[in-house]
């Protein structure tokens, strides 16, 4: 337990740090309570993850642990991850920038759903990760993994991707900004791209994902895509 906690508090502690001053600096101010609430559910809900992972299924959160650029194989997704990451950055910054320079009148019940919906993220992660073993930050296929068709696989082909927008949605919410919301097409049209280019390789790489494609038809939103 000992080996468990330790690691927990680092990455809550040094998560907690980088987000505090991607937040505050931008906003120029300790005075925003947006920021704080956020910053809290967020460290809270991904070490709840990891905690859960580290005991249930430790492969699964070494597989997790090999992200970013170098960790990807094709170029196609090494390109995403950079975007992803300068698109990231930008969410919090801009939505801290609205904060300090009122672009945007926000109700603090907006912050609220706004946390209420990084929360349903973090929930639709976890009904991925308890079915889908294999659910890597990069992408790949392994030489044992089989095609996941139930839990949330059963209504889209790509869940943690609905995880991952519901987030981007959340976040700008959460920390009181509209204009936050703008990267969202960024980042969505990069989604898009990713998905895409990722079934290319699933088809040629996963035996049994084309019959999968014919029985789940959507991507990442029922009836839509």
């Amino acid at each position: 337990m000992k080996k468990l906690i330790i690691p927990t508090l680092r990455t809550f502690f040094l998560g907690s740090i980088m987000l505090g001053l991607l937040l505050f600096l931008p906003a120029w101010t300790l005075n925003y309570w947006q920021a704080w609430v956020f910053i809290s559910v967020f460290m809270v809900s991904t070490n709840a993850i990891g905690v859960y992972l580290s005991i249930k299924d430790p492969t699964l959160l070494e597989r997790r642990k090999n992200a970013g650029v170098a960790a990807e194989q094709r170029m196609p997704q090494k390109i995403f991850v950079v975007v992803v990451i300068v698109a990231n950055v930008a969410l919090l910054v801009c939505s801290a920038l609205d904060h300090r320079f009122r672009w945007s009148q926000v109700p603090p019940y907006v912050s609220v759903v706004g946390n209420l919906l990084i929360v349903l993220a973090f929930i639709i992660f976890y009904f991925v990760f308890k079915e889908n073993s294999y659910g890597a930050s990069n992408v790949q296929t392994f030489d044992e993994q089989k095609v996941v068709s139930t839990g949330p696989y059963a209504y889209v082909r790509h869940p943690m991707y609905v995880g991952a927008l519901v987030m981007i949605i959340g976040v700008p919410l959460a920390l009181g900004s509209l204009w936050g919301l703008a990267i969202l097409f960024v980042t969505l049209a990069g989604l898009v791209w990713r998905i895409l280019d990722e079934e290319k390789l699933l088809m040629k790489d996963l035996p049994g994902y084309t019959e999968y494609m014919q029985k789940v038809r959507y991507r990442l939103i029922p009836y839509l895509w």
